[in-house]
């Protein structure tokens, strides 16, 4: 067994391996930890819009919440404008004061509603965050109505304290809070289908991409570089196909929900599977079998930066900013519109078109500057006379 070890340990393949394996955990680590770090202190970045529909009666309510949401805050939209920019991703969830609020406050018996309206297609973390602001608003305004309550049954008859303190109890529960969804998720194993997706359709290109690339590697003194990079764009477009069409069918069949259509989902599954195969490879092409590692650095990146776990938003500067330039930010979108629903996904298939251009442009120059070793057949340059 010693001697099996010597000889395994002399052989490249094995090296790498340990190498890769080794690099997996040091880039996961390294970028994994820095880009969630502080996550919590960006809420702020995301957008609540507070529709105020009960006029100056209830602004100062609006006002308050303003003020004390952790969040930030717009109030110069209407119902519509602010639902259409919640189904636009724009903001994060509309809380509407209807008309009619301060004065159901002020009646007796009588319980004013607060509505909620929340896009359930975005990251799971936007929903459960904004979950638990609509009960903590809810609560808040129920405290505010209750001691306006009281001072104001103090004020208009001079009630004594204890009977004072039974009134608070009969207002603690005078508004309530009606949460609205947009886009509904219908459990979370359709809430997790992005990253999954994701996750399976690049670690799957990146696998095909170092077979495939050793593949050319073994013909490249056989057939012309333009014959090898030909054959990739086929079978990269028909793998992509396929590959997404088995992919697809699986989730439909297991109670994925599909909003846009099946031939929507599919196309655009297939569209973004072929700009990972090619992003992929380009690695491999310039860098050989040491594009492996920055492919390792670009799987870590977008998962982190594409909105599927963690909004976007609530990334630092850099990570946010790398995340426009990556295909894997622009699958997500278009999956959250063709699966739960939404304005649709040209602008993602479009975006992920243009990443798809300069990649396959990239690698074809690339392709034709490397140098190649002449293939088989062809003739001999005729030497030159003395």
């Amino acid at each position: 067994m010693v001697q099996a070890l010597r000889v395994l340990f002399k052989k490249p393949p094995v090296i790498v391996g340990i190498v890769t394996a080794l690099m997996f955990q040091v880039i996961f680590s390294i970028i994994w930890m820095t880009a969630y770090s502080g996550v919590n202190d960006r809420t702020n970045e995301l957008t609540v819009a507070i529709v105020n529909e009960d006029g100056e009666l209830s602004q100062g309510i609006a006002e308050r919440l303003a003020e004390t949401l952790p969040f930030h805050t717009v109030s110069n939209l209407s119902s519509e404008e602010a639902i259409d920019q919640l189904n636009h991703h724009q903001v994060h969830m509309v809380l509407g004061i209807p008309a009619g609020f301060n004065e159901l406050l002020q009646t007796a018996g009588s319980t004013a509603e607060i509505k909620y309206t929340i896009n359930e297609a975005n990251p799971v973390t936007i929903k459960s965050m904004m979950q638990g602001v609509s009960q903590s608003v809810t609560n808040t305004i129920n405290k505010q109505a209750t001691a306006q309550g009281v001072q104001t049954v103090l004020t208009a008859t001079g009630t004594p304290a204890d009977q004072a303190a039974n009134v608070a109890t009969n207002l603690t529960s005078r508004v309530e809070g009606v949460t609205t969804s947009i886009n509904p998720v219908n459990g979370m194993n359709n809430q997790m289908v992005p990253m999954m997706m994701v996750l399976a359709s690049y670690v799957g290109a990146m696998i095909m991409g170092m077979n495939l690339q050793t593949a050319m590697g073994m013909l490249s003194a056989t057939f012309s570089r333009w014959t090898l990079f030909g054959a990739r764009i086929v079978i990269n477009v028909g793998s992509a196909l396929v590959v997404s069409l088995l992919g697809s069918s699986l989730i439909v069949a297991l109670g994925g929900q599909i909003e846009q259509g099946f031939v929507a989902f599919w196309l655009f599954q297939a569209l973004f599977l072929c700009t990972f195969m090619f992003f992929s490879q380009f690695f491999l092409i310039c860098f050989g079998p040491a594009g492996s590692l920055f492919n390792v650095i670009s799987l870590s990146l977008q998962l982190v930066s594409s909105g599927a776990m963690v909004p976007r938003e609530l990334l630092n500067g850099f990570y946010s900013g790398v995340g426009q330039f990556l295909p894997a930010t622009y699958a997500v979108q278009g999956i959250l519109s063709a699966q739960l629903g939404g304005p649709g996904i040209q602008s993602a298939a479009g975006s992920i078109v243009l990443i798809l251009a300069i990649v396959v442009a990239l690698s074809l120059l690339v392709t034709l500057v490397k140098k190649q070793r002449v293939p088989a057949g062809a003739p001999s340059p005729a030497p030159s006379n003395a």
